[in-house]
């Protein structure tokens, strides 16, 4: 029999854990204050969001992207990210940055304004870009906020690894498929993520106004789903009905980008119906199924960092993958930051969990099975009677999920070890008390604290937005920090004059070039 990946794993000696490499990207909606969305410009305080390193917009004017640099540490990078937001909150006047992944009080999709990054022709592809988002889907779904985890292993670990597998492939093509074998087990147990960090249950009646649906109400202003975890992930939220034709492979790199690339290439009728300009003005940037790679709604995505006018599938087929994005996490309304250090530190053990255990090939029945138990968590996670397909077998969503968390337990202690401390083990511990009890995820704590305070959706929301607020500015940040923003503030602006006085090409020039290279 073969030794398992476990086995193999334990061969390191704590001289050669280097840990692990991470970063958040963690959005946010600017809102106004009566509670809302921002119809105000990006503050010009923030810098500009074609340029700034740290601070941008993701689909709308007002929903901002907060993201900090890759760190070997959790502590480090959740120093890095709160200080972004001290900075920002410092910034946004008599507005608030909203704590729920739902949004705040909309009025259709007019009242959702589409993000602006200036007159260059990188600038103008990102907003025709976010215009075909909105003729494909509307805009309502591109009002919602999340939090995108990215983990990556360094060379010196993969070189390792590499050695004890007794593996003869590049490092490039090694890395890659490793991912992917990590990737393959992330999407048997995301649903797990969703039950301990699904927190959006609720939300503002104004989101589905004039729309079908089977959730319940809270009260005159907000509707919420009885045994929800995120709304966010379910049928309100983020999907594509083009996209379920894609198939999207997972097992390794070459199908997935292939398949991606057909989709980007590949027409859809509905969108050519639309076409790609209204007058003179461009809509969307084509008519496929995809506009680019980026269009793909997924819980995870392989990445590779990009260079200057290089596609995503160019850089993963040329260089292969770099880390990987978690994309499912709701924010945590209950953190200034959206995030949290026991949530940081679980996810790195159960990421590490995914690579070392078995990971056979995904075929079609096993996928649908799969995409049937995350659907099910996040309609349905904290029904106890819920049971999941797992092994062929239904097994109660309560037990599966014990099941997984004892699962991790030697891999924290021997991390532990290594490290010295309780890191991990105490990660996991904080996740096991939650599954204690009464069940105290996140979305049921949403739901208890908006009843606990007498307050809709609306209500609370703008209320742990202002504390978040009120405690970011109190706590500031030291002139060296502050300093350093105000610089990149300046530099981005700057840069983004440059680029637009360096373009020659017009903009369907440009645009034609782009879809050809």
């Amino acid at each position: 029999m073969a030794e398992s990946r476990h086995s193999v794993f334990r061969q390191f000696a704590a001289s050669d854990w280097d840990g692990f490499l991470k970063g958040v990207e963690k959005e946010g909606l600017r809102v106004d204050r009566n509670g809302f969305i921002a119809q105000t410009p990006h503050p010009e305080a923030l810098g500009s969001a074609l340029a700034h390193p740290r601070i941008t917009t993701d689909y709308s004017e007002a929903l901002l992207e907060l993201i900090t640099p890759v760190f070997n540490s959790t502590g480090g990078m959740l120093k890095s990210l709160r200080d972004i937001h001290t900075f920002v909150q410092q910034n946004l006047g008599d507005e608030v940055f909203w704590a729920a992944s739902m949004p705040c009080e909309l009025d259709g999709d007019a009242s959702i304004p589409i993000a602006e990054y200036g007159s260059s022709n990188i600038g103008r592809l990102k907003h025709v870009y976010r215009q075909g988002l909105a003729v494909r889907y509307g805009r309502m779904m591109q009002s919602i906020a999340g939090a995108h985890y990215n983990l990556s292993l360094p060379d010196s670990f993969w070189q390792k690894w590499q050695a004890l597998l007794g593996n003869e492939q590049s490092l490039k093509d090694f890395k890659s498929d490793q991912y992917f074998w990590l990737i393959r087990n992330f999407r048997r147990r995301s649903w797990l993520l969703m039950l301990l960090f699904g927190a959006s249950p609720a939300l503002d009646a104004s989101f589905v106004a004039g729309v079908s649906h089977d959730l319940s109400r809270f009260d005159e202003r907000s509707w919420y789903g009885e045994w929800a975890t995120s709304l966010r992930m379910g049928d309100l939220g983020y999907h594509n009905n083009a996209q379920a034709s894609l198939n999207i492979c997972f097992n390794e790199l070459i199908t997935y980008t292939q398949t991606l690339d057909r989709a980007i290439h590949t027409a859809w009728p509905a969108y050519e119906a639309i076409g790609t300009r209204r007058g003179d003005e461009f809509i969307q940037i084509n008519t496929s199924v995809l506009q680019i790679e980026n269009e793909y709604y997924s819980a995870v995505r392989p990445k590779r960092t990009t260079e200057r006018e290089e596609k995503p599938i160019q850089a993963l087929e040329a260089r292969g993958v770099e880390y990987i994005e978690v994309r499912c996490l709701d924010l945590d309304p209950f953190s200034p930051v959206g995030v949290n250090e026991a949530q940081i530190d679980f996810l790195d053990l159960f990421l590490l969990d995914c690579l070392l255990s078995d990971s056979p090939r995904i075929g079609d029945a096993e996928c649908e099975r799969l995409d049937d138990n995350y659907k099910d968590v996040v309609a349905r996670g904290r029904h106890r009677e819920l049971s999941l397909c797992r092994g062929g077998q239904r097994t109660p969503v309560s037990q599966a999920a014990t099941g997984l968390l004892e699962q991790l337990e030697p891999l924290a202690e021997l991390l532990d070890g290594w490290q010295g401390g309780e890191t991990y083990r105490k990660a996991l511990a904080a996740q096991r008390e939650v599954l204690s009890g009464e069940w105290s995820v996140p979305s049921a704590r949403v739901l208890e604290a908006m009843r606990a305070s007498g307050m809709g959706h609306r209500e609370w929301g703008m209320d742990m937005a202002r504390q978040h607020q009120q405690t970011l500015r109190q706590e500031g940040l030291n002139a060296e920090v502050l300093g350093a923003f105000e610089t990149m503030t300046s530099d981005s602006l700057a840069m983004q004059q440059q680029m637009e006085r360096a373009d020659t090409l017009p903009f369907g020039e440009f645009l034609e070039h782009y879809l050809h290279s």
